[in-house]
């Protein structure tokens, strides 16, 4: 009687998991959500979808007679939807996948849908590294932020030159000519 029991709970629990999941959507459904300044251009298509976490990284520094928390560069791994390591994210910005390819953009438009994370961004393909994945990437939309601004507090002449890192979780959406490269 208890096997069954137990048995009983798994498959439940083992059920409500799969509902669960079932619920949420695809990383890819998720690049079809933004606001309209956010939409890539026509003639480009959603190549692939990673979710990023780690940090978004601020130095302490004078500005004129003041100080404040000036951004550095992104830190953070790239993963796949069901998990498993993809790339780096870091400073260009750079998206680097496991292969080698590398894309560096530049932003076009940011919106800030949540004051409490850093917005979310539409940017451009400035060049691009290596044959893989990133080499055909033509837009990047950072969405679905969590976390990530700038501290409040604590920076001033006392501190200046100090780091901070500051959480966050991204969804990076990679778009890709319908065309084709045009390099």
């Amino acid at each position: 009687m208890r096997f069954v029991k137990l048995s009983l709970i798994a498959a439940t629990a083992a059920f409500l998991s799969i509902e669960s999941a079932a619920a949420e959507p695809s990383p890819a459904a998720r690049c079809g959500e933004v606001p309209a300044p956010l939409e890539v251009p026509g003639g480009n298509q959603l190549g692939f979808a990673l979710e990023a976490e780690g940090a978004q990284v601020y130095a302490c520094a004078a500005n004129g007679a003041s100080f404040g928390w000036a951004f550095q560069a992104p830190e953070a791994k790239l993963t796949e939807a069901n998990g498993p390591a993809a790339g780096t994210h870091y400073a260009g910005p750079t998206w680097e996948s496991n292969d080698g390819s590398k894309v560096v953009a530049a932003k076009l438009e940011a919106v800030t849908p949540d004051a409490t994370s850093i917005p979310w961004l539409l940017l451009r393909a400035a060049s691009h590294a290596g044959s893989g994945r990133m080499a055909e990437v033509t837009f990047v939309q950072r969405i679905w932020t969590w976390g990530g601004n700038a501290p409040s507090h604590g920076c001033d002449a006392t501190h200046a030159g100090a780091i901070a890192r500051v959480p966050y979780r991204a969804l990076y959406c990679f778009y890709r000519s319908e065309a084709g490269p045009s390099w």
